[in-house]
């Protein structure tokens, strides 16, 4: 699993809960956009590396997609995450 090389931004409150959730899982982050982009939202690598890395604001259609992807309610997206 890769380290995270630079900080998290404050950009939004989701984008590190997102990122151990999805490692978490296994999931590789070109998979995971994959999964996002056939949910219907069209995230490019870069605008996904940026929400995960709290550098964006996240949409309230990208919430959604991803708390179904991960198969967890949206507000588990903001609550506290252990690594």
């Amino acid at each position: 699993m890769k380290v995270r090389k630079q900080s998290y931004g404050t950009c939004n409150m989701v984008g590190k809960n997102i990122e151990v959730l999805r490692k978490r899982r296994g999931i590789k982050q070109k998979d995971f956009i994959s999964k996002i982009q056939i949910m219907g939202c069209d995230m490019n690598p870069t605008s996904y590396s940026k929400l995960e890395g709290q550098v964006r604001i996240a949409t309230d259609k990208e919430i959604y997609i991803i708390a179904k992807i991960l198969e967890v309610p949206m507000e588990a997206l903001f609550e506290e995450q252990e690594n």
